[in-house]
């Protein structure tokens, strides 16, 4: 979903850009990538690969999500870096914040507190990739001309996001099980936790051009707004929503008629999690798309999606 979006904007202004499936290309491969790199004449890596998913997935698979996450980040910046590529955008996650953060969450308030147990292994890479950047630019910054930067988004929805049954986030997640529902005409959703905790979601072309604005702002105007051991921005809207008061909105987005039931005793994660996007709003990049109208377009694109997948099938 990321890696779409931000290839679709960036080719819209006119950019060549290199892309490679998973099953072209292996992160995971260190060789592989540094082929990769020695191949292709690239100036500027934007890093949205990475393995994700749910709470069920972060706690079904805590080992495969800090391994390949970890090993994604190292490969491809030390492959860049040994291919003379001075420009790099790392891709991470709200999550990396403590888990009682100060609302709203700050740059500065990384690694202040204890993570959420639930996506620890996938913060702690995504925090180590953050601080590759870093490294990488405090050794090989004035030597190299070594310019890497990071951003870290709130919660992402959009076109071309992940609908697993059993491994994908909250929005996608409810989409499915609400349309579903309405096929069905099922009494009620069942939905984990207890609808209170609060999150806040940014629609992904947003984040995309946040990505992009952010990559191509002058060095002194970059190095204004961090720091070089706080050298990432939060991208997000700045506004958050219960689980319920979205459950609701998709509810309504997709037509379903029937009841919304909750259970407490399943793990919902963080209590909170609201950016502060004040850096973001310094170098002029604000979120565009209100929530409800982001959430219409992906579910358009979800029934797109799905009509397409039983046309092939009855094919």
């Amino acid at each position: 979903m990321v890696g779409q979006a931000l290839a679709g904007q960036l080719r819209g202004l006119g950019h060549e850009v290199v892309c490679r499936q998973r099953s072209e290309l292996d992160l995971l491969d260190q060789r592989a990538v540094g082929r990769f790199f020695s191949d292709e004449q690239i100036d500027q890596v934007y890093l949205a690969a990475a393995k994700v998913g749910g709470i069920h997935a972060n706690t079904s698979y805590p080992a495969q999500f800090i391994y390949e996450n970890l090993m994604i980040a190292a490969n491809v910046t030390h492959q860049a870096f040994l291919a003379g590529i001075r420009r790099i955008l790392f891709l991470g996650s709200s999550c990396i914040y403590p888990r009682l953060a100060g609302q709203p969450i700050h740059e500065e308030y990384l690694l202040d507190g204890r993570l959420e147990p639930t996506n620890e292994p996938y913060a702690i890479a995504k925090i180590a990739g953050l601080k590759l950047c870093e490294s990488y630019n405090r050794q090989y910054g004035e030597s190299h001309g070594v310019d890497y930067r990071s951003v870290m988004p709130t919660n992402l929805y959009g076109p071309g996001d992940n609908y697993h049954p059993e491994n994908s986030h909250v929005v996608p997640a409810l989409i499915r099980r609400f349309h579903q529902a309405k096929l069905d005409d099922a009494p009620s959703v069942q939905i984990w936790g207890s609808g209170r905790v609060r999150r806040e979601f940014l629609y992904v072309d947003d984040m995309a051009q946040g990505c992009i604005a952010v990559m191509n702002l002058p060095r002194a105007a970059y190095e204004l707004q961090t720091d070089p051991m706080r050298s990432h921005i939060n991208l997000g809207t700045g506004e958050d929503v219960s689980i319920s008061e979205l459950a609701e909105l998709i509810r309504d987005v997709v037509g379903y008629r029937g009841d919304i039931r909750y259970d407490p005793a399943k793990p919902e994660g963080t209590p909170r999690k609201l950016l502060d996007v004040s850096r973001a709003a310094a170098i002029g990049w604000k979120a565009r798309v209100p929530l409800a109208e982001g959430l219409r377009r992906t579910y358009s694109a979800y029934q797109a999606s799905t009509r397409l997948t039983e046309e092939i099938e009855h094919v």
